[in-house]
């Protein structure tokens, strides 16, 4: 069933630290009224990166994740700059998380990550032809990259470790993608 979306009346903004809260008027298409509020980045968008070094093996990296206080396992991600396409961002992430460069960049759809209430969406990228090359980043010790093979994604995605949400929808969505599109 399609609805016709709502018609906003009004929108009032205040600041909330690295966003930008919105407060929605909106009137229904069955006349009811709600304030919705949504959160905006400050940013100019994000990537996340599926470096692959072979057809079967992707690259993750382990880094420190304030928000669980512990080292998690993941996708290399990260802002993107002014200007940047997510091509460009996700090479420089690559090259600044994992120490590698890639040849082929794929931008294969964009993942949100709650879009009732935020507007953030993440480029989810594939880097393929990956070549050592290192640029220094933002982080404040080496990450560990961590080789994974596609084929063992069922036992990666149960590791207490390995809870980005982001990161595991991108790699089942890789994974599939290069089933597609496989050659041969």
């Amino acid at each position: 069933m399609n609805h016709p979306l709502p018609i906003i009346h009004g929108i009032t903004e205040h600041d909330a630290g690295p966003y930008r809260m919105e407060r929605l008027d909106l009137e229904f298409s069955n006349g009811e009224r709600r304030l919705y509020e949504r959160l905006h980045g400050r940013g100019h968008g994000a990537v996340a990166v599926v470096p692959m070094l072979d057809d079967d093996t992707v690259l993750l990296v382990r880094e420190y994740a304030a928000g669980v206080h512990r080292y998690e396992l993941g996708l290399v991600k990260g802002r993107m700059d002014a200007g940047e396409t997510p091509e460009q961002a996700a090479n420089r992430e690559l090259m600044e998380e994992a120490g590698y460069g890639a040849c082929e960049l794929t931008v294969l759809r964009s993942l949100t990550l709650a879009p009732t209430y935020m507007s953030h969406q993440t480029h989810l990228v594939l880097a393929r032809g990956l070549y050592p090359q290192r640029l220094p980043g933002d982080e404040p010790e080496a990450l560990d990259v961590v080789p994974w093979k596609l084929a063992d994604l069922g036992e990666l995605i149960l590791q207490e470790d390995f809870s980005e949400g982001r990161s595991i929808a991108a790699l089942f969505i890789v994974r599939e993608w290069l089933k597609q599109h496989a050659t041969g």
